[in-house]
């Protein structure tokens, strides 16, 4: 009977790529637990009945993703504008502007998308609002620092931004970030006159393919020892 002893070399290889390859598909199938649960968390948040934003970030926190309600005066003469992609393609921005609650509290509110062409206020005064307005959007927080490397810089000296930095835009807006809440709303799809903006902008789906992933490091693994046991094999017949 041939027996053919394992090649040192093939071993070495094998071994800790098969052991990196199971240890990403079971991490890939944590991940997907993790991402279940944070889909079934937003869904129940967004299907809420709507509250009165909170005080605190920290009560923020539990509520992101919840509706609310709000009214106030819209500050428009000092707009936010964060590019965007609107929801068809083509390039614009979302409007965020300051919302004075009568207390005196500034909320931001992303207002809607508005493609390029829209960007001026001047080419949709029918929803420059003057007086108080009730909005119903749901709360978003900010991010505490830049999303990514990769996402460029704001430019607030020219009032173009990538990223939502609330105490960056209020200095940009000279309001006094005391006065300013530490999340915003994303306004809900009611229309607004003339068009523009179009609300309804928060991204609420989240892809969830670490199931997939999760069978491709798995099936490398396999093929991995499925091509070192026919090396041995093949060996063993030449032997």
């Amino acid at each position: 009977m041939i027996r053919v002893r394992p090649r040192l070399a093939p071993t070495l290889f094998t071994i800790p790529v098969v052991l990196i390859c199971i240890a990403l598909g079971i991490w890939q199938l944590q991940r997907l637990q993790w991402k279940r649960g944070l889909i079934a968390e937003r869904a129940t948040a967004v299907a809420a009945t709507p509250l009165h934003p909170p005080q605190t970030l920290a009560e923020g926190r539990a509520l992101e993703f919840h509706p609310v309600d709000d009214d106030g005066v819209f500050l428009n003469d000092k707009e936010i504008y964060l590019s965007a992609i609107g929801p068809h393609g083509g390039a614009g921005f979302h409007v965020l502007s300051p919302l004075r609650e009568a207390d005196g509290r500034i909320v931001f509110v992303n207002r809607g998308f508005v493609p390029a062409d829209k960007k001026d206020p001047s080419t949709r005064t029918a929803a420059q609002f003057t007086g108080t307005e009730h909005l119903r959007g749901l709360l978003r927080l900010a991010p505490e620092k830049k999303p990514g490397w990769f996402i460029p810089d704001n430019r607030p000296d020219v009032n173009y931004w990538f990223w939502i930095d609330l105490p960056a835009m209020a200095a940009a807006d000279q309001l006094a970030t005391a006065d300013v809440a530490p999340f915003y709303i994303d306004a809900d799809a009611t229309p607004n006159p003339g068009g523009w903006p179009q609300g309804g902008t928060t991204l609420l789906d989240l892809p969830n393919d670490h199931l997939q992933y999760a069978i491709t490091w798995f099936s490398l693994a396999a093929a991995m020892v499925a091509v070192y046991v026919a090396y041995h094999w093949r060996e063993r017949g030449e032997a």
